[in-house]
C-alpha cells in the first residue's frame, strides 16, 4: 500500500517528539528524534490499515470479489 499521508509532529514536553495523523484517526507515533516520530507514525498508520482490513474481511461470503482500486 502506497499514500501519502500529513504528519504533524511537535516537541514533546518530557523530550524528543510526538505525531500524529489527522487523516487516520487514533495513528499516533513518538520517537526521541523528528525522523523516529515520523518512523513510529508510519508503522502506526499501516496496523491500523491492515487491522480495518483485516475486520472488513471476517465474514464475507466466498464469491466476494476482491480487487484493487488505484487513486
Amino acid at each position: 500500500m502506497k499514500g501519502e499521508f500529513t504528519a504533524i509532529i511537535e516537541k514533546a514536553p518530557e523530550g524528543g517528539y510526538w505525531a500524529v495523523c489527522p487523516e487516520v484517526p487514533g495513528a499516533n507515533g513518538q520517537g526521541e528524534t523528528v525522523e523516529e516520530a515520523k518512523q513510529s507514525l508510519r508503522q502506526a498508520i499501516r496496523l491500523i490499515f491492515e487491522d480495518r482490513a483485516e475486520d472488513a474481511k471476517r465474514g464475507l461470503p466466498e464469491d466476494a470479489i476482491q480487487t484493487v482500486v488505484a487513486l
